[in-house]
């Protein structure tokens, strides 16, 4: 059998034409304002003061930010995404169909209330209290007084539960008065996706996001998904009921509600749901107005673009020929079942085609970059708006599906021991002839437009000497151009990112803390896998010690074990020797753990109690890192 089916693959292959240029004009049509349509579409109002306030006077969110957009497109905005961006910002509470509206433009997600017999069902309540406070009161104001009897979750992304607090209290949920409903394994996947890497994840985020840049024509226009992340306080109401399966049907205040569930789609924990009275489909973020991520930016693990295209499959069987309008939790709704048919068919292929493609290559021979050089969408997909990279690319996506399946190396035994990146710059300069050289070098393809190999030379410049200011001058000016030029708002976001920290240093501040409500969250074997990545093994070298967590709120006991620079944990331990035994409810060992608490302190008020030697745990948390929230990265020191 292999005889014949390595002749047929190879029979098969063809070489691949070189990728059309990174930026290439946009294939959908400018004139048609369908888009437009939609997202003005039962527009009530919005609020009358554009400023939504922390409880310490602080600006979480700013209405009028992106008033810019009204205008015509300038030249350091790219047309398709400036298009974009003024769909995505438009903001204020708008009728999808009867007895359902939504929020927009008050964060980077939506809204949506769903009119109940008593009260509202309310799905993905935003990323921040505050923002998920002004939406509750807009609607309010304009749709009287209601309580929130339910709220859904549809994922475990933080803007899609982040502003629970906002709309619910905890009281209402305690007494049986609010359902909190969410996909299976929803509190475990929303907690724990960003504990690990948290750290990293959030540096990379600040880049993805623009955090730190201006909102206007030459700084941030929005994330291609939706306008940004809200700044305020996140939190989170664990859920009192789960859905378990496809199909699963509840009745919640009188409406109807089937469920679809998609894990390992856009998130881990997901699901669509179906309001068979209404004729109406929440598609979550499994159906967008841009290509989305198949791995973001900002880090995370690989998600599967098959499944994500097979869930699709199962959608339009479940729910096409019976959908009037499909509204999701970012960007605008869709209306007519034919356009809705439509949408998840090609929304669908693209995924498929990405998926498809990107493996066909990779039995071909092809790298993941190369892949990425050369895949593009055939015509009648490109050519759709919500198949552009506005958010996701087929650049960075065909990657992620390389990864996936391949790893990060590449088959080329040169990869197995490459150089750290500085190192490999500073000799790479050498062997060109110096710094001036290859300045003079990256000027001259900057000048012709050829930015991307501009980029290259000058990021080995910065990487090789740091101190360089006329190169990284010059590299922030080639990533100026290259975001002007970019279709994709979170590539934007990270070269702008990228010039103002060459040009003036690491910013400090802004973007959302953590939320308490994720650390109360998190179970114990969480917590301690935290503990395990930050131990520095050389700071513990060959020291070693053993102490046993006992938390009486919990009915838990942990024994923690640092030997040969590795932290060990078990449950429920068996007799054994331990250094010490510290008991004490788990708030106050967070304290201790996340805060920097004091154990003599808290032993001396009778919060913890120690048996044997005190000094192990200080012993053990002294071989911990601290880690540092604003780490370079176009750059090393």
């Amino acid at each position: 059998m292999r005889k014949l089916i390595l002749p047929l693959i190879l029979a098969l292959s063809a070489t691949s034409a070189l990728a059309a240029p990174a930026n290439p004009a946009p294939g959908p049509d400018f004139a048609n304002r369908q888009d437009f349509e939609f997202a003005d579409h039962g527009f009530v109002a919005t609020r009358k003061d554009p400023l939504i306030k922390a409880a310490d006077g602080r600006v979480v969110w700013d209405l009028s930010a992106y008033d810019f957009l009204k205008g015509p497109a300038p030249a350091t905005v790219n047309p398709s995404l400036w298009r974009q961006s003024q769909l995505l910002t438009k903001h204020g509470l708008f009728k999808v169909t009867e007895g359902v509206w939504q929020v927009r433009g008050f964060d980077i997600s939506n809204v949506t209330f769903i009119a109940g017999k008593t009260g509202w069902i309310v799905i993905d309540p935003l990323t921040s209290q505050e923002v998920a406070k002004a939406a509750y009161e807009l609607v309010t104001e304009n749709l009287g007084a209601r309580p929130v009897v339910a709220l859904i979750y549809t994922h475990s992304h933080t803007d899609h539960f982040g502003g629970a607090r906002g709309m619910v209290a905890q009281a209402d949920v305690d007494a049986g008065r609010t359902q909190v409903i969410a996909p299976a394994g929803f509190l475990e996947h929303a907690v724990s996706e960003n504990i690990i890497a948290g750290n990293a994840m959030g540096r990379r985020a600040t880049y993805q996001f623009g955090y730190f840049l201006p909102k206007g024509p030459m700084g941030q226009v929005s994330s291609g998904i939706g306008a940004a992340i809200s700044p305020g306080t996140q939190t989170l109401i664990p859920p009192t009921v789960s859905i378990t399966a496809t199909g699963q049907e509840m009745v919640v205040d009188g409406v109807r509600l089937q469920f679809q569930i998609t894990p390992g789609t856009e998130a881990p924990s997901e699901m669509n749901i179906y309001l068979p009275d209404l004729h109406a489909l929440c598609m979550a973020e499994n159906a967008n107005a841009s290509q989305h991520n198949v791995l973001t930016p900002r880090g995370a693990l690989v998600r599967d673009a098959k499944a994500w295209a097979d869930y699709l499959t199962e959608s339009i069987r479940l729910y096409g020929d019976k959908t009037d309008v499909m509204f999701t939790s970012h960007a605008w709704p869709r209306f007519g079942q034919a356009v809705v048919d439509d949408f998840l068919a090609k929304h669908r292929d693209a995924y498929k085609y990405l998926h498809d493609q990107t493996v066909r290559m990779m039995n071909e021979g092809l790298t993941g970059n190369e892949i990425a050089n050369r895949l593009k969408l055939p015509p009648a997909l490109d050519r759709e708006w919500y198949n552009r990279g506005y958010y996701g690319s087929l650049s960075f996506n065909s990657r992620a599906v390389y990864q996936r399946y391949m790893g990060w190396y590449d088959g080329n035994p040169v990869n197995l021991t490459p150089l750290e990146p500085a190192d490999e710059s500073a000799r790479y300069v050498a062997a060109m002839g110096g710094a001036k050289k290859v300045l003079a070098a990256a000027r001259a393809a900057h000048a012709t437009g050829d930015d991307r190999w501009a980029s290259q030379l000058l990021n080995r410049l910065v990487y090789a000497d740091a101190k360089n200011q006329p190169a990284r001058d010059l590299l922030a000016q080639v990533y100026d151009s290259m975001a002007y030029a970019t279709e994709n708002a979170i590539w934007r976001n990270m070269y702008l990112s990228a010039a103002s920290e060459l040009r003036g240093g690491i910013k400090t501040g802004g973007g959302a803390g953590v939320s308490i409500d994720l650390i109360r969250n998190m179970t114990t074997p969480m917590l301690l896998d935290l503990m395990s990545v930050r131990l520095n093994a050389d700071k513990a070298g060959a020291d070693h010690a053993t102490v046993d967590l006992v938390f009486p709120d919990r009915k838990e006991h942990f024994r923690v074990a640092v030997t040969n620079g590795v932290l060990i944990w078990e449950a429920d331990p068996k007799a054994g020797a331990t250094d010490a035994t510290l008991t004490l409810n788990r708030p106050v060992f967070l304290m201790m753990a996340m805060a920097g608490g004091n154990l003599a302190a808290m032993t001396q008020s009778g919060q913890a109690k120690v048996e044997g030697d005190p000094a192990a745990f200080g012993k053990m948390m002294s071989w911990m890192d601290a880690f540092k929230p604003n780490f370079p990265i176009v750059w090393r020191p």
